[in-house]
C-alpha cells in the first residue's frame, strides 16, 4: 500500500514539478512545438551587415531567419507552400515587427524556396534541431541589489531601441538608458528590476538559454 502511495504521489508530484520548471519565459511566452503554418516575409539590403538580436552580423545571403520567440539557433525546415520548395534555416534574429507575420527569411533562404517577386508567402516550418553554439553563460558584474539584468550595450541608439523591441515579445519590462564609459557614450539594454539575485538568476538564465549575452548588474535608479 505504501509502495502504492509513492507511486501515485511520483506520477502527481513530478508532472508538477516539470511545468513549474518549464513556465516559460519571464512574460509567460509558451515553448513551440510544431509544425507551424505561418506568413513568411523576407529582408535584405536594410538590415545587411548590421548586428542581429543575437549579436551576430546579419548576411542576407546566408540561411538565416528572424522569429519572436524561438531561441536562437534553432533550426528550421520551411517549405513555401505554393512553390513545394523547402529551405533549412537557422533563428539568430527577432521579428518580424509586422502584423500578420510570423518569420523573416534572410534573402538567401527566400531565394530558395522561389519567394522574392511574391515577398511574403505561407509557409509549413518544422523544427529540426538546435546548434547549442548559441546558447550563453550568465556573467555578473554586482554584488549587491537591486539587480537588473544587461542583454546588451551599443553605440548606436537605434541598435539598443531594435534590441529592446525584440525582447518585448517575451520579456516585461525592457529598458534602454544611456551611460558614458571612457568619454563615448553606449545605451544599455535591460531586463527587469530584482530585490534579490536569485530572481534576477531565473530569467537570466533563461535569457542566456536563449541565446543573448547577458550580465546582472545593479539596477539604475535613473533608468
Amino acid at each position: 500500500m505504501i509502495r502504492r502511495s509513492y507511486i501515485f504521489l511520483t506520477f502527481i508530484i513530478l508532472p508538477l514539478i516539470i511545468i513549474s520548471c518549464s513556465s516559460g519565459s519571464y512574460k509567460g511566452v509558451k515553448p513551440l512545438s510544431g509544425p507551424f503554418y505561418w506568413t513568411a516575409s523576407y529582408y535584405a539590403d536594410q538590415f545587411h551587415g548590421r548586428p542581429t538580436a543575437s549579436g551576430e552580423i546579419f548576411n542576407m545571403h546566408d540561411m538565416t531567419a528572424a522569429h519572436k520567440t524561438l531561441p536562437f539557433g534553432t533550426r528550421l525546415h520551411v517549405t513555401n507552400l505554393e512553390s513545394g520548395q523547402s529551405v533549412v534555416v537557422t533563428v539568430n534574429d527577432r521579428g518580424p515587427f509586422v502584423k500578420g507575420r510570423s518569420l523573416d527569411l534572410s534573402l538567401g533562404a527566400a531565394k530558395e524556396i522561389d519567394m522574392i517577386n511574391s515577398g511574403t508567402a505561407r509557409v509549413k516550418a518544422v523544427i529540426v534541431g538546435r546548434d547549442t553554439g548559441y546558447v550563453k553563460t550568465v556573467s555578473y558584474g554586482a554584488s549587491s541589489g537591486p539587480f537588473t539584468i544587461q542583454a546588451g550595450s551599443f553605440g548606436s541608439k537605434d541598435n539598443a531601441l531594435r534590441l529592446k523591441d525584440s525582447l518585448a515579445f517575451s520579456y516585461k519590462r525592457v529598458f534602454t538608458y544611456p551611460v558614458m564609459i571612457n568619454g563615448k557614450r553606449f545605451y544599455r539594454v535591460c531586463v527587469g528590476k530584482f530585490g534579490n539575485r536569485e530572481d534576477a538568476d531565473k530569467v537570466a538564465n533563461k535569457l542566456a538559454d536563449e541565446g543573448y549575452s547577458v550580465i546582472i548588474i545593479t539596477y539604475d535608479e535613473r533608468a
